[in-house]
């Protein structure tokens, strides 16, 4: 397993790809100057991770900010996915294709089935791994997706996916789906990491981060990467991004990891994959 260095390093995906455990989300990111600027000072700062989806209507802007930063673009991790009501074989087909234009690239790094659709995400998933067989995509996912619904998806796919987007943070940790998740060597990475910004009224985490010198945000991100997974902190502000990729200079104690580790409620902030109505 790789080791957590700095800013531009990577875990391994199962199928050799590098992918940078630290990127930038750029949910409810305005498209336009605000999407442009966030995406610009990140990559400034070391970032080369950067996280949108078709539905987050921000990809031309992600797609400038890329282009404007003066970063090669075989350098920058590029991610988008695919949103529910383009799944389906050739939807997805033709909405690849969509992102592809409004990003002004002509690959992604990693696309993603955004959430299980119930009937349509098995025809979803045949149309990436086409899309990655003829190296279109350097790694291909899924994101929000259970054990129960990898388990279906694996019954019929000629590739398992290489990572597994999830809502996950203190208050959901879901070991089990990580444990199994890790079985089948699929790279599991965070969405809302911060909890909708809830970590900030946990008691032990103010005492965590005054013990080590550091804001609540940077011992949550820490105890990411920490448990190998990916994480994607959004914000559009300059200082913000900045804070975030200040974490690999300290290090948790595995006590203090136990310690966040037990918070887990099976708390959700986000839609549940087994409900969602979006």
């Amino acid at each position: 397993m790789n080791a957590i260095t700095d800013i531009k390093g990577s875990f391994t995906l199962h199928n050799g790809v590098q992918m940078p455990y630290l990127g930038l989300g750029v949910f409810l990111s305005e498209d336009g100057n605000e999407v442009i600027n966030a995406v610009k000072w990140a990559l400034e700062a070391g970032y080369r991770h950067i996280d949108t989806a078709s539905v987050y209507g921000n990809e031309v802007g992600v797609g400038k900010g890329i282009i404007e930063s003066g970063i090669p673009r075989d350098e920058v991790f590029l991610v988008s996915k695919v949103w529910n009501s383009d799944q389906g074989y050739e939807n997805t087909l033709n909405a690849f294709e969509a992102s592809l234009k409004r990003l002004n690239t002509d690959y992604l790094d990693l696309y993603l089935i955004h959430w299980p659709v119930e009937g349509k995400y098995k025809e979803t998933w045949k149309a990436l791994e086409y899309l990655y067989q003829n190296k279109r995509i350097r790694a291909i996912g899924v994101s929000n997706f259970m054990q129960h619904h990898l388990e279906d998806l694996l019954q019929g796919a000629k590739i398992v996916p290489m990572v597994n987007q999830m809502e996950f943070h203190p208050y959901l940790v879901q070991a089990e789906l990580l444990t199994y998740c890790k079985s089948k060597n699929i790279q599991y990475e965070a969405w809302s990491p911060l909890m909708r910004g809830h970590i900030f009224t946990i008691e032990v985490f103010k005492e965590m981060a005054a013990r080590y010198n550091r804001s609540i945000t940077q011992i949550v991100l820490r105890w990411d990467l920490q448990k190998k997974v990916i994480t994607i902190p959004k914000s559009s502000k300059k200082e913000r991004i900045l804070s975030n990729a200040a974490i690999f200079d300290f290090e948790l104690s595995k006590e203090d990891m136990d310690i966040i580790d037990a918070l887990d409620r099976g708390k959700r902030f986000g839609p549940d994959p087994d409900s969602f109505d979006l």
